[in-house]
């Protein structure tokens, strides 16, 4: 195990995709789908999608940050997504689809604005970027059957899809990121 293991919750849509994409990262040692920022307690699949339990798909992605930074997380996260459309990633639409950085530390919070700034300045979007940016929250685990989704189901259509094109342009853009097999 590495000296120091931290944490980062993403929400960029449907959490298969972002799940998918960190769980190739160099230094990340896991990353978990679940539900967060709600007012609902051990909510499911079925009550999120509903969309007025106020959760959100998110990603805890636990790394070792002598490998991988939070900032090199930061770009991948918004590289991965389009944190320009509010409450919607393509067809994938609902509140708990909202594009989200659950900051851990306040330091973590600066890093996302500092981020987020920087995209904005050089227009990376051409839209104004609508992530929101909150405090920590209670994770709720996903379900089982959406642990390791993609891993286990690389040919199901909204897999093959949706969620390899997205892990295909992550491998490209940050291939000096990927884990060694």
């Amino acid at each position: 195990m590495p000296a120091q293991v931290d944490q980062a919750v993403f929400g960029g849509g449907c959490f298969w995709c972002i799940e998918a994409v960190f769980q190739q990262i160099e230094g990340v040692l896991h990353a978990d789908s679940g539900y967060a920022g709600g007012h609902v307690d051990h909510p499911t699949y079925e009550q999120i999608c509903n969309g007025d339990t106020g959760h959100i798909e998110v990603v805890t992605v636990s790394y070792d940050p002598a490998v991988v930074t939070y900032h090199e997380l930061l770009e991948i996260f918004f590289a991965s997504h389009d944190p320009t459309t509010l409450d919607r990633q393509g067809n994938d639409a609902g509140p708990q689809y909202r594009s989200a950085v659950f900051w851990q530390t306040p330091a973590q919070e600066e890093a996302a604005r500092e981020v987020i700034a920087d995209l904005e300045a050089r227009q990376v979007f051409g839209s104004p970027i609508v992530t929101r940016l909150l405090p920590p929250a209670k994770v709720w685990p996903a379900e089982d059957y959406h642990r390791d989704y993609f891993l286990r189901n690389p040919g199901q259509g909204y897999c093959a899809f949706v969620v390899a094109p997205k892990v295909a342009k992550m491998r490209k853009d940050f291939a000096h990121k990927l884990k060694r097999s």
